[in-house]
């Protein structure tokens, strides 16, 4: 009939809601006037089936020749975001973690569901706010190692002995990793923090190694020498910091307690930075200062022994 569904709209719209028809003025009152169809027409389904409408041809035809009209249930509530309808899915968390659950629903959607077009799927909720902790905990995982760096620098003026602690620092973030990994604890809040925590740990050990270090050097003793005194003045320290943090952590990580499971991922995280320091801050540290001493100690004697000459 040479009807377009946005006319029949307009029409059908204008038949139920009515149309403003000015307003009457009486008494310094003003009046609204709505012009409206005989209630019986309006709320009856029977009485919608025989609106008649215009055609283009300017014929007049009920709308039950043009459309199916039916009753259907509708929204009891109708949600908007930035100006646009969206429907709202929750869900209750038991027995799996936060990210891995949601892991499992984006690839199931993207396999099952095929949205309209104009459609689109955002997780929010929970999710939403891990996220941005997580990007918030990154930036100030990434401060904080910049900090450790400007800090060594500026005590120790040495670019490569700073880049060398703030390494080792980082590498113990793998410790937490790893640990992680092994007891099946997800990444969340907690066990960033315990990461950040390490970080700062580690490169405490690492500046008061190399201070020892380079007393032990000014003391004209050899880089082995220096090494081993460093190492030897620090171990104890060290062992006993990680044991004892170790120790007070356990029950934490292994859940015991009311409470516990809240800070379960931070335990465990800082439990396996901690294993990871020993080997690191015993092994690979003097293993690389000595690499570092030996190299600078060979370039300083050419310009001694031309100095005895």
């Amino acid at each position: 009939y040479g009807m377009t569904p946005q006319a029949l709209q307009s029409q059908v719209q204008l038949a139920l809601q009515g149309i403003d028809g000015g307003g009457i003025l009486e008494r310094e009152q003003l009046t609204p006037i709505r012009i409206v169809y005989p209630g019986n027409t309006r709320q009856s389904l029977e009485g919608i089936r025989n609106l008649q409408v215009f055609l283009p041809s300017g014929r007049l035809m009920p709308i039950s020749s043009l459309a199916r009209v039916a009753v259907s249930p509708g929204q009891a509530e109708i949600q908007r975001e930035n100006l646009q309808a969206m429907g709202v899915v929750t869900g209750r968390l038991e027995g799996r973690d936060l990210g891995s659950t949601v892991r499992s629903i984006q690839q199931a959607v993207s396999k099952q569901i095929v949205l309209p077009q104009g459609y689109h799927i955002e997780y929010g909720g929970a999710f939403a706010e891990q996220q941005r902790s997580f990007s918030e905990l990154r930036l100030i995982l990434i401060t904080a190692c910049l900090l450790v760096f400007g800090v060594i620098l500026f005590l120790f003026r040495d670019f490569l002995v700073a880049l060398l602690i703030l390494g080792i620092a980082i590498l113990g973030i793998a410790g937490c990793c790893a640990a992680l990994l092994l007891t099946g604890t997800a990444l969340n809040v907690g066990s960033y923090t315990g990461a950040i925590m390490i970080v700062g740990i580690i490169g405490e050990n690492a500046i008061f190694t190399f201070l020892q270090y380079r007393e032990a050097l000014r003391e004209q003793r050899d880089v082995d020498g220096a090494i081993v005194y460093s190492i030897s003045t620090r171990l104890r320290p060290k062992l006993m910091t990680a044991l004892g943090a170790i120790i007070a952590l356990m029950p934490l990580a292994l859940g015991i307690g009311t409470g516990a499971e809240l800070h379960q991922p931070l335990a465990i995280a800082v439990i396996g930075g901690f294993v990871a320091a020993l080997p690191l801050l015993l092994i690979v540290l003097p293993t690389l200062l000595r690499v570092i001493g030996r190299r600078r100690a060979h370039r300083e004697l050419p310009h001694d022994s031309a100095e005895a000459l």
